[in-house]
């Protein structure tokens, strides 16, 4: 019987090779838009198309990975590089000789080059007829049915992948154990399942869970009714716009999953090989796939970080990002303040809490812990059918519970249905549209609570009475100013000061720049207005500080965020650099460009009011020990390569020609989504004309950064910047600093660099927090464009236009770098230092400035 069986196979397989080998000759790449059939198969070569054009179905070979192994998949026509779904995860194919058969039975069957069976599809359905049909539907779903009945037999959105389309599940049976989970691809260029998944956990509240093997890494927060708790995208109008979100909590599903509205663009939630989640929108004008939403999002996001009644807060000033909650200090205060704080807080005062007969006493209360992403439920009880005031209640009868709070805010009032932790809570964190957290405390810290509390209320009373009387003393002075001066007298006068104002501001910024014969339209800021967004420069809002003073998070009218330079009186940057930076960027328009949003000048002040980044600068994760994990390969080679378009833009497709001059991972920014914008314009120059190259005999910069020939003597060209960037692409892929001290025996990093391109091992180069996700083909590449930018001639240095190329074709072939020279460096770390050479000036910054 199995000696028939097999010669069955053999002949199907047979006639499959015959068939395909007819239609080869007929067309090389053939396109199946019908149903397939009982015995009907696809060959390498084939492909099948969903209805709407929206999906393909068909063999491939990951980008970068080994031609030669082959695996079945579904990817988005419009981008043929998002595979969706991977059949033969485990066992690709050695050959392109495969054929998908559709069986007897309603089974899909990869038959290999010698007809053994690679991977095969398991019904859901029991004695299924022998009439079966596959067909690809245009929401990316391969489903088998049962051609008599229509039931489905089997769909490719019951196992997926790494990704989750319209319409696909996350979750579980839990009768059945059955799940749908996302599991990573183990590299860019090898599907077969990596370490990371993302699970519906579903022990308490439903809750997303990013795993990296058995360890729980990331949570979104248990849902609420209305969005997962700690993903305040969730609740934005432009998400809901998109989007509807359905949770589904039956017996026998516990699931979530969304559906696109009607207009927006194919959308994807994917798990990357290093265990981040994106949500994604594709751009048909740019052909690229934008980032709508990420988890996770920073280091707040990694799980119980500040560990057990502890809170974090990304958006502090402080490197210190946990807190403990009220009533509770850090458990071991020595590790906290080594910022080890996985060991969380305990209470400065017990319960008072105790049973007897069955009723239990106590002097407990709670209190209110606005905007948190709620704790982990697994220890957590549940029940949708309470009020909130009974959970308060109940709470409060269990001695074991430490905080409660609404499973429902659906409705408004508080919410409904009852969640109760038992004895501690993880991975609480501060969030936008957060949910109220109710927090068990002792009598006696509750009074601390009020006392503080009730001094707050005295506090905004005494300021409202002060502010009433201030707004009469106003209004009396206006009524006496009203009396004195007409009204059209009044009008002309303030038209006039607004005028001197406005021409003060502008003769302040005139100059030598060739833009200022333009208009510059470019908000002036007042003084007040900055005091006011800053909170009087207040600490807490403080972002960094270089050599040029200090840089503020503003927020405007409108929660309008905003980033604040304030050039302190001792900075490098004086009224020269000030002019040239806010008549410069003012003009700029790029997407790799910070946008200035206008500028302020009160006395010795001097103010630039920028975007708010929220991601800070390159140096803050690529010099990093733990944040340089949050970059894996495809960030960095999106970074290097936005940073090649920024400059190009800058040398070339903006009407002057403007050379930077101080380009370094601190001046380039990263907005939410880790796009790369290039910053602080005060030292740039701009080429008018056909002018190529210029000489200065005021030097500036940071060392590492300029090229030899500006260094040694003064000149700098478009060529310049190219020296600055070949740097910074070695130190992205590196994670070394340009100014290491004899890192193995070598002066620099480009030392270093080039030592090991010399001796054939440039891979060594790169970071080892890429392992995991590197391209090594791509950077190998861009180890290989660092060098060609580093060159001490500027002659053999690329245009950034050759660069970009390089960058974004493969194909484009390079040059062989030659070896860069090695100066040494003046001075020491962190100082500032000035000396001359053939009566030339020269100003370095080791330090951001």
């Amino acid at each position: 019987m199995m000696a028939a069986a097999a010669a069955t196979i053999s002949f199907l397989y047979l006639a499959a090779l015959i068939f395909s080998s007819i239609v080869l000759l007929i067309s090389a790449d053939t396109i199946v838009s019908d149903p397939l059939k009982n015995g009907g198969n696809i060959t390498d070569g084939d492909t099948v198309v969903s209805a709407g054009g929206s999906f393909t179905l068909g063999f491939f070979s990951p980008t970068g990975g080994v031609p030669t192994k082959r695996y079945l998949g579904i990817w988005f026509t419009a981008s043929p590089d998002a595979v969706c779904w991977v059949a033969n995860r485990d066992t690709p194919l050695n050959s392109s000789s495969g054929v998908l058969v559709v069986s007897t039975g309603g089974s899909l069957r990869l038959l290999d080059g010698s007809g053994q069976t690679a991977w095969s599809s398991s019904n859901t359905t029991t004695g299924a007829s022998n009439s079966s049909v596959a067909k690809l539907l245009d929401s990316g779903n391969l489903v088998v049915r049962e051609q008599s009945s229509g039931s489905i037999l089997w769909q490719s959105f019951d196992h997926p992948s790494n990704t989750l389309l319209d319409g696909m599940r996350l979750g579980k049976n839990p009768k059945s154990g059955e799940e749908w989970s996302l599991t990573s691809w183990r590299a860019t260029d090898d599907p077969s399942p990596g370490n990371w998944r993302m699970v519906m956990d579903t022990k308490g509240l439903p809750d997303c869970v990013t795993w990296q093997g058995n360890v729980k890494k990331s949570r979104t927060g248990p849902w609420n009714g209305l969005r997962f708790s700690g993903t305040p995208e969730m609740a934005s109008t432009s998400y809901s716009a998109m989007f509807s979100i359905q949770v589904v909590v039956r017996p026998d599903e516990i699931a979530y999953a969304v559906t696109a509205t009607a207009g927006t663009p194919l959308n994807r939630l994917v798990m990357n090989e290093v265990g981040l989640v994106q949500r994604l929108l594709w751009d048909p004008a740019g052909r690229v796939w934008n980032v709508l939403a990420r988890t996770p999002r920073d280091v707040c996001d990694t799980y119980a970080i500040c560990g057990k009644f502890g809170t974090c807060n990304a958006d502090t000033a402080s490197t210190l990002f946990c807190s403990c909650i009220h009533g509770f200090s850090p458990a071991s205060p020595s590790q906290w303040s080594m910022r080890v704080t996985s060991e969380g807080c305990r209470r400065n005062v017990p319960l008072d809490c105790s049973t007897s007969n069955g009723t239990t006493t106590t002097t407990d209360g709670f209190m209110m812990l606005p905007g948190a992403k709620l704790p982990d439920t697994d220890n957590a009880a549940v029940d949708m059918s309470a009020t909130l005031e009974q959970c308060r209640v109940r709470c409060l009868a269990n001695c074991s519970c430490v905080a409660y709070a609404a499973a429902d805010i659906r409705g408004g009032g508080g919410g409904s249905g009852c969640v109760m932790w038992a004895d501690d809570i993880v991975d609480v964190r501060d969030i936008d549209k957060g949910q109220v957290l109710y927090v068990r405390l002792a009598k006696s810290e509750l009074a601390d609570t009020t006392k503080s509390r009730n001094n707050n209320v005295a506090k905004i009373l005494l300021l409202v009475a002060a502010c009433l009387s201030l707004m009469g003393i106003f209004l009396i002075l206006i009524c006496c100013k009203l009396r004195c001066t007409s009204t059209s007298r009044l009008r002309s006068q303030n038209d006039s000061e607004y005028n001197i104002q406005n021409m003060m501001m502008l003769g302040y910024l005139g100059g030598s720049s060739t833009l200022d014969d333009e208009n510059l339209d470019l908000p002036f800021f007042s003084f007040r207005d900055i005091l006011s967004a800053t909170n009087n420069f207040a600490e807490d809002n403080l972002l960094g500080q270089g050599g040029f003073g200090k840089v503020y998070k503003g927020m405007l009218r409108e929660n309008k965020e905003v980033a604040i330079k304030r050039l302190s009186q001792g900075s490098g940057q004086g009224v020269d650099e000030f002019r040239n930076e806010v008549v410069l960027i003012a003009k700029l328009q790029h997407r790799n460009l910070v946008r200035l949003l206008g500028c302020s000048i009160h006395g010795d002040e001097k103010l630039l009011v920028y975007e708010y980044l929220p991601n800070k600068s390159l140096d803050f994760f690529i010099f990093d020990a733990a944040e340089k994990y949050l970059l894996d390969w495809p960030t960095r080679f999106k970074i290097i390569k936005g940073i090649s378009r920024g400059l190009l833009y800058l040398h070339q497709d903006s009407r002057l020609t403007i050379i930077h001059r101080d380009l370094k991972p601190s001046n380039i920014l990263l907005d939410a989504d880790m796009n790369p914008k290039i910053s602080d314009f005060g030292m740039a120059r701009i080429f008018g004309g056909n002018q190529q190259e210029a000489n200065t005999n005021r030097v500036v910069g940071t060392y590492g950064y300029m090229s030899p020939e500006y260094v040694m003597e003064g000149a700098f060209s478009v060529k310049s910047d190219t020296y600055s960037f070949g740097v910074i692409v070695l130190e992205i892929i590196s994670g070394l600093k340009i100014t290491l001290t004899h890192y193995k025996g070598v002066p620099n990093l480009l030392a270093y660099a080039w030592s090991l391109w010399a001796d054939g091992k440039a891979m060594d180069l790169v970071d080892s927090s890429l392992a995991k996700t590197c391209s090594w083909t791509k950077a190998l590449r861009c180890i290989q464009i660092g060098l060609l930018c580093v060159q001490d001639n500027p002659n053999y240095r690329p245009l950034m236009s050759s660069v970009v190329t390089m960058l974004e074709n493969e194909t484009t072939p390079l040059s062989i770098p030659k070896q860069p020279v090695y100066f040494s460096y003046w001075g020491s770390q962190g100082e500032n230092t000035s000396c001359s050479m053939n009566n030339m000036s020269l100003t370095t910054v080791l330090e951001g400035r």
